[in-house]
């Protein structure tokens, strides 16, 4: 049997990647507040998982420790360990590269609390 294309049933993930792709306000709006980021229907990630996803991101875009220190809280009020707080840096460090890297780890080492030896 060969199915149509147009038969096939979209899912609730792809209808969301679909408007978001196509700058659809309401969809854009629920992902950038917050408020029904996921959209109706489509499996949310436990808040665990969201948290240090979360982190990664700010990590990946050099966040200011601060911001990372509000994460790292997040992350942690969530039931996240802080060595999988630091796995997220290992994870992602790769597509950094080593200058990144480097004062990344040194941002989120100060975020979570511990010594440097730059802070000592």
């Amino acid at each position: 049997m060969h199915t149509s294309l147009r038969s096939r049933r979209v899912t609730k993930a792809e209808d969301l990647l679909r408007r978001l792709a196509l700058n659809d306000e309401t969809a854009v709006a629920g992902v950038l507040t917050g408020i029904g980021a996921d959209g109706p229907g489509v499996r949310s990630l436990s808040p665990e998982v969201a948290h240090l996803v979360h982190l990664g991101a700010l990590l990946a875009l050099g966040a200011a420790a601060t911001s990372l220190r509000s994460a790292v809280d997040l992350a942690r009020g969530a039931g996240a360990t802080d060595e999988q707080i630091v796995g997220v840096l290992v994870v992602i460090g790769p597509a950094m590269g080593l200058a990144q890297l480097v004062s990344t780890a040194s941002r989120l080492a100060v975020a979570i609390g511990y010594e440097t030896d730059e802070a000592a």
